[in-house]
């Protein structure tokens, strides 16, 4: 490999690749000869043989133009500062064929050589305007209409193009999710957004195949498929033969794709339109017509760096890019053109410094255009929230009829039954969600027939069928990916997590994709869902750190998320109407912690006390978000503030100090762990003399943590303040998984020094 300055041609000398690129196009053109015959008819195959139609041609050929020369604008305008997206389709910009030959109906998940696409799908609807609503968004744009000027995405509201981040691969699991809720809804007589017949579109790299959540995709999608049933999802993998440095083995994509079953592949061309074309349709027919997940290899090549900063000299021979060069797509849809007698060379040269021109235009018009300013517009549509909209909504209680059938008779109802434990109401609480709400969906491991893991689920597949409630295969990242899907098809979907340890593999759908889409589309997507996950630890005689994970940092850092975390049935019952109503109402993404080792804990300072056991609160009751639970509010000796196993702890032990020492202990629930309730928390604290945090979380990026600093902000810091928390370790197994939880003498023995200060 060669990098010197005698190396490089002349005309490349002081050139960036993206001049080299437009000047090769230039000579291209020039050095082509005019056609001859006269040009076909509109109607007529481009070239003999050819599906494609010379009007279909000029259409998808424009597209082309436009896509290169919002890379070309990009390239150059990013080092006035101008734009601030670099990564470009050119060399892609074969994936117009399949905006084409798809509807602007059937949703899109894309990959981010996606510029082709998007500009031929902008023709679908009349009055869009591809460059000038990209150039908004390259210029990070408030007036972008995809995301506000929050991030360079593709995306579109009318055009059904849902945007993604950069994250590898993570949209190909909700892309699957799409595709199966299009037909889960069809059985269950749901209204969908989009027709019936639609299919999910899902475009990545072909060094994105090889990441673990796109094996999760393809999997899924395989067992799916094995079982007959329905999965509409275009996989298209645009292989251009490298992932930013590191090429992909040549034949790769090819020889692992094609051997799959149940996973229909066929090749496209994507550098050859007339040639492509066809290829490209037969895919799509196919998997609209048979509902089957198909994988549309669709050959690309990569003829500039992977971004702007990208300098593939220091790392690429001359000969190995001029090579590349010369499989330039553009420069073979420019050659038909010429050679079917469309185009002069000076008129195609014309036709494209024209788009060169729009192109340049609209950026600098998009420079004008206003920027976010203020912090208050970053975050305006990340955790939208209409507190008296929810709480009308959580208290809404007009399914009585419902209810009777279900529970059997009026007698039967939860709310007439004894006090029960935080299983059984957890239990009730979503049958009423269900009697409620006729498109929520409860899905995950072991959730139906057998009724998970702790039976918090049981009876549920029974009252409400298979369509509503139903086993996954075993895969966290997959269930969040369906959720995602039933989300974006109008569907309410409550997926299980099994176990809080479960869900770290599966973060990223959370993190990167669920919580960040109303971000990134301004608001306009949401896919709203409540997510059950079993946790935290205490499980006497089981565990391990797979089950008694009491590690949920990564949740508290995701932005727009809310967590809820109860400690007693009725509580729970009320979270989950406050937390359905919030996703119903705001679109928002919630997370449900249930602690396992309280699911069936039915005493509280004595065995056979049942002092665990509360009342079901009827449907017309519900929480504020944020609001916590407070016993003996009256009390200022001592504020303990836990949530989850530390509540029976912290009641335990204030009762003791009562008895032993006459202390006057309150004690503050959270309930809701994100957000925190800040205003609550040093509200009570001022009440008091003392603060004691119980934390059954680790000591480093705990709860506590955060609580600690809702103290201080509120310059309540002199307070003597003290945290019992768990240990940073994970939890072993059996008796010694107590050694680094919180315990009950842990907790009044911290209480104690406390109360003896001054």
């Amino acid at each position: 490999m060669s990098s010197s300055a005698t190396a490089i041609p002349a005309r490349m000398r002081g050139l960036n690749r993206a001049e080299i690129c437009d000047q090769n196009f230039i000579e291209f053109v020039n050095g082509h000869p005019a056609a001859s015959a006269p040009a076909p008819d509109a109607d007529a195959p481009v070239l003999p043989g050819s599906s494609l139609t010379v009007s279909a041609f000029l259409e998808l050929f424009e597209s082309q133009l436009i896509s290169r020369h919002l890379d070309l604008m990009a390239r150059v305008l990013r080092v006035q500062n101008k734009v601030f997206y670099t990564i470009g389709s050119s060399g892609h910009e074969g994936n117009a064929m399949v905006a084409r030959l798809t509807r602007h109906t059937d949703p899109a998940f894309l990959h981010y050589r996606s510029g082709g696409f998007m500009a031929e799908r902008f023709r679908k609807l009349p009055g869009m305007d591809p460059v000038m609503d990209s150039a908004l968004s390259f210029a990070a744009s408030a007036e972008d209409p995809a995301s506000g000027g929050r991030h360079k995405v593709w995306g579109s509201k009318p055009l059904w193009v849902l945007p993604q981040t950069s994250t590898i691969a993570s949209h190909l699991p909700k892309a699957l999710g799409t595709a199966v809720a299009i037909e889960q809804a069809r059985r269950l007589r749901r209204p969908l957004p989009v027709p019936g017949d639609s299919i999910a579109i899902c475009s990545f790299g072909d060094a994105s195949a090889n990441h673990a959540t796109a094996q999760t995709a393809f999997n899924a999608a395989q067992w799916t498929a094995y079982q007959k049933l329905p999965a509409p999802v275009l996989f298209v993998c645009e292989d251009n033969g490298i992932g930013i440095s590191v090429k992909t083995p040549p034949g790769w994509i090819g020889e692992r794709f094609r051997a799959c079953r149940d996973l229909d592949y066929f090749f496209a061309d994507g550098l050859d339109l007339a040639r492509g074309y066809g290829q490209v349709a037969a895919a799509v027919e196919h998997c609209r017509r048979t509902r089957r997940p198909t994988f549309l290899h669709l050959q690309t090549t990569r003829i500039m760096g992977h971004a702007g900063t990208d300098f593939e000299i220091e790392w690429r021979s001359i000969e190995e890019l001029v090579a590349v060069e010369r499989t330039d797509p553009l420069l073979r849809s420019a050659g038909i053109a010429l050679e079917a007698g469309l185009f002069t060379p000076d008129s195609l040269l014309a036709f494209y410094e024209s788009i060169r021109t729009r192109c340049f235009a609209a950026a600098e018009e998009a420079d004008r255009r206003p920027k976010i300013t203020t912090l208050a517009e970053v975050v305006r549509p990340l955790a939208p929230y209409t507190p008296d909209a929810v709480q009308a909504e959580a208290g809404r209680a007009d399914f009585g009829e419902r209810r009777l059938a279900v529970f059997g008779s009026e007698a039967r109802l939860p709310e007439n039954q004894p006090p029960r434990h935080l299983a059984v109401q957890i239990n009730q609480g979503l049958h009423d969600l269900f009697c409620k709400y006729d498109d929520t969906l409860l899905f995950g491991e072991d959730v139906a027939q057998k009724g998970g893991v702790y039976t918090v689920t049981k009876g549920l597949h029974k009252a409400f069928g298979s369509g509503r409630v139903f086993n996954t295969l075993l895969d966290e990242t997959m269930i969040l990916g369906l959720a995602q899907g039933y989300a974006n098809m109008g569907l309410l979907p409550i997926p299980e997590i099994q176990y809080l340890a479960y869900f770290h593999n599966a973060c990223d759908q959370i993190r990167g994709e669920a919580a960040s889409l109303q971000f990134f589309s301004n608001d306009q997507y949401r896919n709203p869902m409540l997510v059950r996950i079993a946790g935290l630890g205490y499980q006497r005689g089981f565990g391990g750190h797979f089950h008694n994970d009491n590690s949920f940092a990564a949740l508290r850092d995701i932005p727009g998320l809310v967590i809820g975390c109860p400690s007693r049935g009725d509580d729970a019952a009320m979270m989950l109407r406050t937390l359905a109503a919030l996703a119903r109402v705001d679109g928002r993404v919630s997370i449900f912690l249930e602690p396992i080792a309280l699911y069936m804990t039915k005493d509280l300072y004595e065995a056979g006390d049942g002092g665990w056991l509360f009342p079901y609160p009827t449907p017309d009751q519900a929480l504020v978000l944020g609001e916590p639970r407070i016993y003996e509010p009256e009390a200022t000796d001592l504020l303990i503030v836990s949530y989850g196993n530390g509540i029976p702890m912290s009641l335990r032990a204030a009762k003791r100090l009562a008895d032993t020492q006459g202390a006057k202990v309150r004690v503050l629930d959270l309930r809701w762990l994100q957000p925190l309730n800040a205003e609550a928390i040093a509200a009570h604290a001022r009440d008091c003399a003392r603060v004691l945090i119980v934390d059954e979380g680790r000591r480093s990026a705990s709860v506590g943590e955060g609580v600690m600093t809702a103290l201080v902000e509120a310059g309540l810091g002199g307070k003597p303040i003290a945290r019992v928390v768990g240990a940073d370790t994970y939890t072993p197994l059996a008796g010694a998984a107590f050694l680094v939880l919180p315990s009950d003498e842990d907790v009044f023995a911290a209480a104690g020094r406390l109360l003896a200060t001054d």
